[in-house]
């Protein structure tokens, strides 16, 4: 994956009403390839619902979100980014691998093999482990290996520090400062502070 100036995720005039009450008016907001753009504010504040909003899985109730300028239903901003929510979203009845060969079949390779990917998340050897047997930090790393063994531009993550150790939370800071070094974008949600070497972090404080 290459850098390139022409991707971008775009937020213009963004407002969202929940129970008569705004979460968030007026917003603006432009992350490009390389950049981190971090969602941050107290529970109910609105940053899963803004996350939402970017995932295209809610409308806003004003304004639009771009992707390389397009809007997002008329852009190839699916084939374009993953996303990673809250919860794990793997298959508990499958094993480690079946699970990681179900999310290559849904997408388009990436660089990483399923093998070379299991390495980076320290899983390797975990191939035929059933997903009941795992830890709940090994389920958060298997959530995010499926980041690494397909092409992704737009990393789209919900709290993805979840359930992980401090070693967990500095590998996984690693794979996410590799991603953008490579060219690539992550939003993403986090109670935790944020410590990507070298890397454009722009910050939303949502309250």
């Amino acid at each position: 994956m290459q850098a390139n100036p022409m991707y971008q995720l775009q937020g213009d005039n963004l407002s969202c009403i929940r129970d008569d009450r705004e979460l968030f008016v007026g917003l603006d907001f432009a992350v490009k390839s390389g950049q981190v753009l971090l969602l941050e504010g107290n529970n109910g504040s609105g940053k899963t619902t803004l996350l939402r909003i970017v995932c295209g899985f809610r409308e806003p109730d004003s304004g639009a979100v771009s992707w390389c300028g397009e809007n997002i239903p008329q852009s190839q901003y699916y084939s374009d980014m993953a996303y990673v929510g809250h919860l794990d979203g793997i298959k508990k009845e499958l094993t480690v691998l079946e699970n990681l060969k179900l999310s290559l079949a849904l997408s388009q390779s990436g660089k990483l093999s399923i093998a070379q990917a299991l390495e980076k998340v320290q899983l390797a050897g975990y191939d035929d482990a059933l997903i009941q047997t795992l830890s709940a930090g090994q389920k958060r790393r298997l959530s995010l290996a499926r980041l690494l063994i397909t092409h992704n531009i737009l990393w789209i993550l919900d709290e993805p520090f979840t359930s992980l150790d401090k070693q967990g939370i500095i590998l996984i800071e690693s794979l996410m400062a590799e991603h953008c070094d490579g060219g690539g974008m992550i939003v993403m949600t986090s109670h935790h502070d944020v410590n990507l070497q070298g890397v454009d972090i722009q910050r939303i404080r949502l309250s």
